[in-house]
């Protein structure tokens, strides 16, 4: 998506630890924090399992795992819902664990690409507050996401990106921008490698600013079966580790055959 960042094992940090920036959310076009503007197809699904880490001075969080679904209720449109199951483990406090703040959505594409004119949509999401706000697993109130997304393909690249403004109430908190690019290449038929770069203003009135690179990758097995990674790192602002990692299954009514005799 969607948009900001979201939220130990060992073994999964080196490679998840990417999306996150706020504890119990989760948005964007998996694997990367920015979002495109192509909904899923009518009568369509994505459905993904995944993880959302983050690390940064000390602490961990995020989501483990979270579930994704997205649905393509009419042309051109498609509701969307995270129910996520949240960590937070602050250094010298306990550990906490449970369900987090759930995020609902839909995508509305209004301009079709074309050869000459970018894809265009937006995809406003609400975060409601269903975590836990005293044990870090939730914001407390609810936060809205009001952004636009372009998108254009050219060959095996493809790139898209925006932004939009962030209704982050809460004490301390703060409204605040995000804005986001991702290039993506298509390397093989199976395999296709992104970069992104996302800029997010401050979040709290203590905060500062934040930007971040990240690298993600996409691994299809099948036309249902997909997996989803990305890792990167904050190059202005608090240092921070954060990172992506999913299971996607896609199905929908297939397409009808053709007769033979028909081209």
């Amino acid at each position: 998506m969607a948009t900001q960042s979201a939220r130990h094992l060992p073994l999964l940090a080196p490679l998840s630890a990417l999306f996150l920036a706020l504890a119990g959310t989760a948005h964007a076009g998996p694997p990367f924090v920015t979002d495109d503007p192509e909904p899923v197809e009518f009568q369509h699904w994505e459905v993904y399992l995944a993880s959302l880490p983050f690390h940064s001075e000390g602490q961990w969080s995020g989501t483990l795992p979270h579930l994704e679904v997205n649905y393509g209720l009419v042309p051109d449109l498609q509701v969307h819902v995270i129910a996520p199951l949240s960590f937070d483990k602050a250094r010298g406090e306990s550990f906490h664990y449970g369900y987090g703040d759930t995020e609902l959505g839909f995508k509305y594409r209004f301009i079709q690409e074309t050869p000459d004119c970018p894809m265009v949509g937006i995809f406003p999401l609400a975060e409601v507050p269903s975590g836990n706000h005293s044990q870090g697993l939730g914001n407390g109130e609810a936060q809205y996401f009001l952004p636009l997304w372009v998108q254009k393909t050219i060959g095996d690249w493809s790139t898209y990106g925006g932004g939009g403004y962030w209704l982050n109430p809460g004490a301390g908190n703060r409204d605040y921008w995000f804005m986001g690019w991702q290039v993506q290449r298509k390397i093989t038929d199976a395999f296709a490698l992104g970069l992104e770069v996302f800029h997010e203003t401050p979040k709290t009135q203590s905060s500062g600013s934040d930007t971040v690179v990240q690298l993600g990758a996409i691994y299809d097995f099948s036309e249902t079966y997909h997996l989803l990674a990305a890792v990167g790192h904050t190059v202005q602002g608090t240092s921070a580790l954060q990172g992506y990692l999913a299971f996607q299954v896609t199905f929908g009514p297939e397409e009808p055959k053709k007769p033979e005799n028909q081209k």
